[in-house]
């Protein structure tokens, strides 16, 4: 994959053209699931910030957020959308494959599309011109090279999020992650990226292993579920409980030298907005911003979760 140079691209929306370019009347309409969850609603939070900035920089740019409970009434936005004119489509899908054709039907008809965080299974290119996103292999691969090395001989269980392409490649890279070490994995259960049934889903783990040593979960929401889960059953067995994103609550247990969060893998939700200021690059200044921006699947520790805190952030 190559990657795109996301600081040029911001340069070149301040310095190229700057007086031509805000004389142009763009649409960029912004389809993204509702807040059902933490990480969602920090998707949410940054869509709407970045949105604000964008039109405060171009007097001629609107920008059309619109948030989707599920994959039906999302492809229905994404149509409206499209009534609406928009010159440019930036879309995280709630998931992708029930999407791809009501993206192609806009990318069909000339449009900009910048597809963010879940692409579809079969990876199909030709539905977008931009993919950001965070990197899902590895923030599955970080989690278990972590674990494995810490403790090799682990006995852990899994929360998986949702059975959609993303989680497939986090657990893929997990599996990776944790190759030719002792650690056992003891089970692996859908919890929907969601804090209550990750809770569920641990009391079900608590009641039927007398022994677990380790927990990863793909989301810091889940993991807010499974501590509540072992604090309630009292469990002291387990040593700690690895999961992802980078919300400011675990970052802050990592701060503060947690025993059961020693880390989190950050996945951060401000990537939306990295890919609507890639898109106005892309409308005002013809910056060419086709291809992939994959961001770092960074292991938060001790030492640097000082440098990923933001107490003012919603996630």
């Amino acid at each position: 994959m190559r990657k795109l140079m996301l600081g040029l691209a911001v340069a070149a929306v301040t310095f190229a053209g700057a007086a031509h370019a805000q004389d142009k009347k763009f649409t960029i309409g912004v389809s993204i699931p509702a807040a059902d969850h933490g990480w969602t609603s920090g998707v949410v939070f940054h869509a709407e910030r970045v949105a604000k900035l964008l039109m405060a920089e171009h007097p001629g740019l609107s920008v059309i957020v619109k948030t989707s409970p599920d994959a039906a009434s999302q492809a229905n936005a994404v149509q409206d959308l499209d009534t609406q004119g928009i010159d440019a489509l930036v879309i995280l899908p709630s998931d992708p494959d029930p999407l791809v054709n009501a993206i192609k039907e806009v990318k069909g008809k000339g449009k900009f599309v910048a597809l963010v965080d879940r692409a579809p299974s079969n990876n199909d290119n030709s539905v977008r011109d931009l993919y950001v996103a965070g990197n899902n292999p590895a923030l599955g691969e970080v989690a278990g090279k972590y674990i494995a090395e810490k403790t090799p001989d682990a006995e852990v269980v899994i929360i998986r999020g949702l059975p959609i392409p993303i989680d497939q490649q986090r657990q893929d890279g997990f599996d990776k992650g944790i190759a030719g070490s002792k650690v056992k994995v003891l089970d692996r259960q859908y919890g929907n990226w969601n804090r209550d049934d990750a809770f569920k889903v641990m009391q079900d783990y608590l009641t039927k292993y007398q022994k677990i040593d380790v927990v990863w979960c793909q989301d810091d929401d889940m993991a807010v579920g499974v501590l509540q889960a072992i604090e309630q059953a009292k469990r002291t067995d387990i040593k700690y409980v690895v999961a992802g994103a980078g919300s400011k609550d675990m970052v802050k247990k990592v701060m503060d030298g947690d025993k059961l969060i020693p880390v989190d893998v950050l996945y951060p939700p401000a990537m939306v907005g990295t890919a609507m200021e890639l898109t106005a690059a892309a409308l005002y200044d013809q910056v060419p911003v086709h291809g992939n921006y994959i961001l770092d699947a960074t292991l938060v520790t001790k030492d640097n979760a000082k440098d990923f805190y933001f107490p003012d952030s919603p996630f």
